[in-house]
């Protein structure tokens, strides 16, 4: 009998280890954040609407994986005629293509507990580009944050056109939160 129980608790306890957590992202709480210069200034604004699954496995991070989209329409620079500007055709052309999409190919262990290498594709617009950066995730209230930061060049993306006064890099902050 001992030698059951303990044999019972032993595959339970390995179960738990190798345990993936299936979340999903969730709005509150997440902030998905872009700063670009424009005329020497840093202007800046966020996007919601997240959607998607993140599969989390803290011993074999190669197990884990993120597929998740924001939509574009929500985008909220504090200045509604930018923000109708942005969402026409000469920049994310909203009506054709109304959301944003990252999608993981890999994940591997980053340095240090709790940091990661996020290797994938990030597709605005029609335009689907190999991106990759480092994140880290913490328990928060329940829930696991992931945060990271990538820049990206937003002709590649065709969000508008050369300009003298504009920049042509975009840096994006992640936290996002998910249950």
């Amino acid at each position: 009998m001992k030698k059951i129980l303990s044999i019972l608790v032993l595959v339970c306890v390995s179960a738990g280890v190798n345990a993936q957590k299936k979340l999903q992202p969730v709005d509150e709480g997440s902030k998905v954040h872009f700063v670009i210069k424009n005329l020497g200034i840093n202007t800046g604004g966020d996007l919601t609407g997240l959607k998607g699954s993140i599969v989390l496995n803290n011993k074999k991070p190669s197990a884990s994986s993120a597929d998740v989209t924001v939509e574009v329409s929500t985008i909220d620079t504090d200045n509604e005629r930018r923000d109708g500007h942005l969402n026409r055709p000469d920049y994310f052309d909203v009506a054709k293509f109304p959301t944003m999409r990252i999608k993981s190919t890999s994940i591997s262990e980053g340095s240090g507990a709790g940091n990661y290498i996020f290797a994938g594709t990030l597709t605005i617009r029609d335009v689907t580009k190999a991106i990759t950066f480092p994140f880290s995730v913490v328990p928060a209230a329940g829930n696991y944050l992931f945060t990271g930061e990538f820049a990206i060049n937003r002709l590649d993306y065709g969000l508008g056109k050369e300009s003298a006064t504009m920049s042509d890099e975009v840096k994006v902050s992640l936290q996002i939160v998910a249950k």
